[in-house]
């Protein structure tokens, strides 16, 4: 019923403009627009909205992921850009903080709020 739909995505933000910097800025995500409560960003045919709060404390796991055609391009891209990957000592990552499993390959990093975000891809 909803598979064909185009898909809304939520984060978390203390300073719209910091993630507006961030997400247009770094990531390259086109700004819609804001309002008082969210700031949207489009991603292909998908929306994603920065719901604006006074604050939050960052869950652990991804909120947000990107499936890339070659993730070690992307992650050198964003590295150069300013990005640090996280590294996580229970995992074998290499050394652009990418882990593999099977043919799965996924990269994670912090957007400035905190929160976690990822690209995979081969």
């Amino acid at each position: 019923m909803l598979s064909s739909c185009p898909l809304n995505g939520f984060f978390l933000t203390t300073d719209s403009k910091r993630s507006r910097d961030f997400y247009e800025g770094v990531l390259g995500l086109p700004f819609l627009g804001e309002n008082e409560h969210v700031a949207v960003f489009r991603n292909g045919q998908s929306t994603i909205l920065g719901q604006k709060v006074e604050a939050f404390e960052p869950i652990s796991s991804t909120v947000l992921g990107w499936e890339v055609d070659d993730i070690r391009e992307i992650v050198s891209r964003l590295t150069d850009a300013g990005v640090v990957f996280q590294r996580y000592e229970w995992m074998e990552q290499d050394s652009l903080g990418i882990w593999t499993h099977g043919d799965a390959k996924v990269a994670w990093f912090k957007d400035p709020d905190g929160n976690v975000l990822s690209v995979s891809g081969r």
